[in-house]
């Protein structure tokens, strides 16, 4: 089996001259990279007491839904607004250029339930201190955040300081 950031393509001057791009699809597409994957991202969670993985839309999807199937926990999905049918909290939060929101249904996270965040990549953190301030404002706790791959030089760990965060794969640059 080969080390997982073997199944990593790397892609120059994508989507802009300077940056190297870490393609995903390329795990998803090898049949032992994506089990290689999933069994990481798992193994970061062995130590960890929790009642529920969030997934942010799309590939924290594809990531958490196995490890929630593997440990026989429920999986919660945020999603852009918009998207989901029931009655949803929102938060708002900024990108690189203007902002986005973030949905998760009110009914999602139980008061005192304890919560593991599951995506692809961290680059600014953004993203997953938006779905934090989600979980806390429905009363459940992250108790863990897990990436397959992080982007050191974007300094997302800043935005998530106090909170427990690993990755499979950390990258120095951007």
């Amino acid at each position: 089996m080969k080390d997982i950031k073997e199944y990593v393509r790397s892609i120059p001057d994508f989507p802009e001259k300077g940056v190297i791009f870490r393609d995903v699809t390329s795990i998803l597409e090898d049949a032992d990279g994506l089990k290689t994957a999933i069994d990481l991202i798992q193994e970061k969670l062995k130590d960890t007491e929790f009642d529920v993985v969030i997934g942010p839309e799309s590939r924290g999807f594809i990531f958490g839904m196995p490890v929630a199937y593997n440990l026989h926990k429920s999986f919660v999905p945020v999603r852009k607004k918009g998207k989901l049918p029931c009655e949803t909290v929102a938060v708002e939060y900024d990108l690189e250029y203007g902002s986005a929101v973030l949905e998760i249904h009110k009914s999602a996270i139980k008061p005192g339930q304890k919560v593991v965040i599951v995506d692809d990549l961290m680059a600014t953190g953004g993203t997953i201190e938006a779905i934090i301030k989600l979980v806390e404002r429905l009363g459940g706790e992250v108790v863990k955040s897990v990436f397959l791959m992080e982007l050191e030089g974007l300094e997302g760990r800043k935005k998530l300081k106090g909170y427990d965060v690993e990755s499979v794969i950390r990258y120095e640059g951007k």
